[in-house]
C-alpha cells in the first residue's frame, strides 16, 4: 500500500508536466491573422473591406484562450446595420440575438442551415424575420441583423444597403414622439391628436426599405440566373435537334435538372409573397415603425394621464381615465391596421417580376419538352424505317429460301430423269430464280397495299 501511494504523486506530476510541455509547443493565435473568406472580398467595395477588418479583429479576440472558445461555441457571426448606414460586425449567440430582437427561438431555427432552402417573411412584435435565398436577416424599426455577412453571396447585398439606405429619408420615430409631446395637452383636452406630416406617411419605413432592397437583390439574382440559363439552353437544344448523341443528351439532362432547381427557388419566393398578399393582417404586422410610433404615443399618453390623475380629484378620475381610453383609440386610428397599401404595392411589383421570371423558366421548359418531342419523333421515324427495311429483307429472304429449297431438293441422291437430260440445268435455275423473285414482288406489293411500307 505504501509503495502504491508513493507512486501516485509521481505519475500525477509527470502527466501534468507532459501536458504543460504540449501547451507550450502549441502555436499561438495571432490577433491579426486573416480570415479564410477575406480573399473573396477583394472584388467588392468598402463594405467588404470594413467587414473583413472587423471580422479579423473579432477572430483574433476570439482566439485568446480555450475558455473563451468554449463560451462562444454556439456564437455565430452577425452584422449590424442601422438606419444611418453604420455597420458593425459582432459575434453573438442565440440568447443575445433573442434578447436584442425580441423574437422566439424557433425563428433562429428558420435562419439556420436546416431551413436554408426555404423562403420566409415572418412578422413578430418588434422585428421581421427575412429568409430569402442567401439573405437571412432580422429587421427591426432601427437596425438590421444580418447572418453570415462574409459570404460571397451576401456581400453584394451589403453594398446595396450601404448605397441606398443613407440616400433615403425614412420617418424618424423621435420626430413623431416630439410632435406627440407638443400636442399632448391638445389630445387630452380636445380629444384630437395633431396629424402627422403627410410626407412622412408616404415615405417607406426603414424595414420596408430593407425588404425592398432584399427583394430587389433576390429578384435580380434569380433573373440573371435565368438569363444565363436561357443563353446556355437554346444552343444545346438546337444541337440536340440536329444530332441526337449521348453527349448532347447528357447536356440536356444536366440543363433540365438545373432548370428544375431554379424553378423551385423562384416558386418558393413567389409563394411567400403571394401568401403575404392574401392576408392583410400579416401585412399589417410588418409595419414595425408604425407599431413603434403607436407604442411611444400610447405610453406618453398614459404617462401624462397618470400625472394628471394624481392632481385630479376623486370624481374627476373616471373622466380622465375615459379621456385616456379615447386618446388611445385616437392613436390607433392615426395608422389604421388595415392600411397596407404601401406594402401591398411593393409586394405586388416584385410578385409580378417573379411571375415573369417563372414564365421565362416555364417557356424554357416548354422548349425542352418540344425538343424532346421532336427527338422522339425522329427516333420513331428511324425506328419505322428500320422496321420497313427488316420487312423487305424478310420477304427477300423468303423468296431466296424457296429457291434454296428447290436447289437442296435436287442436290439429294434421289434417282430422277432430269439428271439424264442434257442442257436443262441453266433453264431450270433461271426458272426457279425468276419464280422466287416473282414471289418477292408479290409480297412487296401486298405490303404496300396494306400500307405496311412507306410510299
Amino acid at each position: 500500500m505504501g509503495r502504491r501511494s508513493g507512486k501516485k504523486p509521481l505519475f500525477f506530476f509527470s502527466k501534468k508536466s507532459r501536458s504543460t510541455k504540449r501547451m507550450e509547443l502549441q502555436p499561438r493565435v495571432s490577433a491579426t491573422s486573416p480570415i479564410p473568406n477575406a480573399k473573396a472580398l477583394k472584388n467588392y467595395g468598402g463594405a467588404a473591406a470594413e467587414a473583413a477588418t472587423a471580422a479579423a479583429a473579432a477572430s483574433g479576440g476570439a482566439g485568446g484562450g480555450s475558455k473563451g472558445a468554449k463560451k462562444k461555441s454556439g456564437a455565430r457571426l452577425w452584422m449590424r446595420f442601422d438606419r444611418t448606414g453604420h455597420t458593425e460586425i459582432m459575434e453573438c449567440d442565440k440568447n443575445a440575438i433573442i434578447k436584442r430582437a425580441a423574437i422566439p427561438t424557433r425563428d433562429l431555427r428558420i435562419l439556420g442551415p436546416i431551413f436554408s432552402n426555404s423562403s420566409n417573411i415572418l412578422a413578430r412584435e418588434k422585428a421581421m424575420v427575412v429568409n430569402l435565398e442567401y439573405i437571412r436577416a432580422i429587421v427591426t424599426a432601427e437596425e438590421v441583423l444580418l447572418l453570415d455577412p462574409l459570404s460571397h453571396e451576401v456581400i453584394p447585398f451589403i453594398d446595396q444597403l450601404r448605397q441606398q439606405i443613407p440616400l433615403k429619408s425614412p420617418p424618424r420615430v423621435n420626430d413623431a414622439g416630439h410632435r406627440e409631446k407638443e400636442g399632448r395637452e391638445m389630445s387630452l383636452i380636445g380629444g384630437q391628436l395633431p396629424p402627422i406630416n403627410e410626407g412622412v406617411e408616404r415615405e417607406l419605413p426603414f424595414e420596408f426599405q430593407v425588404l425592398e432592397i432584399a427583394l430587389e437583390f433576390v429578384c435580380s439574382s434569380l433573373d440573371s440566373t435565368v438569363a444565363d440559363l436561357e443563353r446556355d439552353a437554346y444552343p444545346v437544344l438546337d444541337e440536340l435537334a440536329k444530332n441526337v448523341s449521348t453527349k448532347n443528351l447528357e447536356r440536356v439532362r444536366s440543363l433540365k435538372s438545373n432548370l428544375t432547381r431554379l424553378l423551385a427557388r423562384v416558386q418558393k419566393v413567389r409563394d411567400e409573397i403571394e401568401h403575404l398578399l392574401d392576408d392583410n393582417e400579416d401585412m399589417a404586422h410588418l409595419y414595425l415603425t408604425r407599431k413603434q410610433i403607436q407604442n411611444q404615443q400610447f405610453e406618453a399618453l398614459v404617462t401624462s394621464g397618470a400625472s394628471n390623475s394624481i392632481v385630479a380629484a376623486g370624481p374627476n378620475l373616471a373622466r380622465i381615465s375615459s379621456n385616456n381610453q379615447g386618446s388611445a383609440s385616437i392613436v390607433t386610428s392615426i395608422y389604421p391596421d388595415n392600411d397596407v397599401e404601401d406594402l401591398e404595392m411593393l409586394l405586388e411589383a416584385y410578385f409580378m417580376q417573379l411571375d415573369g421570371t417563372r414564365n421565362r423558366i416555364l417557356s424554357v421548359r416548354e422548349y425542352i419538352d418540344d425538343t424532346e418531342d421532336y427527338v422522339n419523333i425522329q427516333l420513331d421515324n428511324q425506328r419505322n424505317e428500320l422496321i420497313q427495311l427488316q420487312l423487305i429483307l424478310t420477304m427477300a429472304s423468303f423468296g431466296i429460301a424457296l429457291d434454296t429449297f428447290i436447289a437442296g431438293a435436287f442436290a439429294m441422291n434421289i434417282p430422277c430423269n432430269l439428271y439424264n437430260t442434257n442442257g436443262i440445268f441453266w433453264p431450270f435455275v433461271a426458272a426457279t430464280s425468276a419464280a422466287s423473285f416473282f414471289i418477292f414482288l408479290i409480297l412487296l406489293g401486298y405490303a404496300r397495299w396494306k400500307k405496311l411500307l412507306g410510299p
